[in-house]
């Protein structure tokens, strides 16, 4: 996979891909902690590999409004969000209708629309369930 992209197989690289593969939607503090379980990695390393990996389409950086910036390993498709308002946790949605970008553009102002980003906001099942806390 890195090979295709035109990137060196180095052990951040990988080790940096593993760690969003396996936590989709996982935030830069949370990958440099899984990284450095294993190798001896400084946290401005990890922040070039999520860049370069990210710059060569191997990732998919995601910041919802009020949260820090997330990575995913699901790219290339046609998918966006939903977000807890309570918890914060974030599910993919597939896109209901057609090809990327599946929401159009009103008026596109000259550009040419590749993708849209839709973000859902809600309450997952788990803040759903939970009782309403009395004021």
């Amino acid at each position: 996979m890195l090979r295709d992209a035109s990137l060196r197989a180095t052990r951040p690289r990988v080790a940096v891909l593993k760690a969003v593969h396996d936590h989709p939607h996982v935030d830069t503090g949370t990958v440099i902690r899984l990284v450095r379980e294993d190798l001896d990695v400084s946290h401005q390393a990890v922040y070039d590999v999520l860049a370069a990996l990210t710059d060569a389409g191997l990732l998919r950086r995601i910041q919802p409004a009020g949260s820090v910036a997330r990575y995913e390993s699901r790219v290339g498709d046609n998918h966006h969000h939903v977000v807890c308002r309570s918890c914060g946790a974030i599910a993919d949605v597939d896109c209901a209708v057609g090809e990327a970008p599946c929401v159009k553009a009103p008026e596109g102002h000259g550009y040419e629309i590749d993708e849209a980003e839709v973000i859902h906001w809600g309450l997952c099942p788990e803040c759903s369930a939970s009782p309403t806390p009395t004021t």
